[in-house]
């Protein structure tokens, strides 16, 4: 069983993401430091890029404040590095294929299994390409995480098949962002990936802001997904910021829980 299986082993488990670097790399520390100590079960690591199509405005705007910050991908290596002394759960990059080919696919990888990295999630990257990054990855012990959406039908099975780590089963049509509801079968969904593959864990994210949300979304899978609510916080509150997530997070993480 890989660090990230083990990370739904323990039950429900809650995932946040953060944009690196928004408003600025010691505050995305301290919060990633909160975030592990109110018992996130994994983190997504999100490294800001130009174009991030997944994305709606509140990320989009948070990569925007990221990159003008300064924030480089070497310097998000350091500060995982610096993490790693003292975060112990998995984390896992997001980011965009066009972030790994300007930096160098294998030197990328390299460098993310060397600071401690656990994974990589490449949202723009469909399955029928996947190929091109997976064999790097094992390579470097860096599981590629699968993503499914309610266009995916047809292809569920295919990609939980070859799924690594976990599978990110996304709830809604369109890009991230809060939404008040969630009308996707998710149940089907999973039911579908559980079918194709037994043993990989399923978490659903896209949407989900609110702590009755999150437990609805864990009942149906193995655990929920939170990164605009979150990133919402860090743009309101900026370097005050990190107090508010840790709470938010404990409330969120009690819900997926209970």
């Amino acid at each position: 069983m890989s660090r990230i299986q083990e990370a739904f082993a323990a039950g429900k488990a809650f995932i946040p993401f953060i944009t690196c670097g928004d408003p600025d790399l010691e505050t995305t520390a301290a919060a990633v430091r909160a975030m592990a100590r109110a018992g996130a079960s994994l983190i997504e690591l999100g490294i800001p890029f130009s174009d991030p199509t997944a994305e709606g405005p509140v990320i989009q705007a948070a990569n925007v404040r990221s990159l003008s910050a300064g924030t480089t991908t070497d310097k998000i290596f350091d500060l995982v590095q610096d993490l790693r002394r003292d975060v112990t759960i998995p984390m896992v990059f997001m980011t965009y294929a066009n972030v790994v080919f300007s930096y160098g696919m294998d030197r990328f990888l390299s460098r993310a299994a060397e600071v401690g990295m656990d994974g990589l999630i490449l949202p723009d990257v469909p399955f029928e390409e996947k190929e091109e990054f997976a064999p790097a990855c094992r390579e470097h012990g860096l599981e590629l995480i699968s993503l499914i959406a309610p266009t995916s039908e047809g292809r569920i099975a295919s990609i939980a098949a070859a799924a690594e780590g976990f599978v990110y089963c996304v709830s809604s049509l369109g890009v991230t962002g809060v939404r008040s509801v969630i009308t996707t079968d998710i149940g089907a969904m999973v039911a579908l990936v559980r079918k194709a593959n037994p043993t990989i864990p399923c978490a659903v994210g896209f949407g989900i802001s609110t702590p009755e949300q999150a437990k609805k979304m864990a009942g149906l899978s193995d655990g929920a997904i939170v990164g605009s609510a979150i990133v919402k916080l860090m743009a309101q509150y900026g370097r005050e910021a990190v107090p508010h997530v840790e709470a938010y997070v404990r409330s969120m993480v009690e819900a997926v829980k209970s």
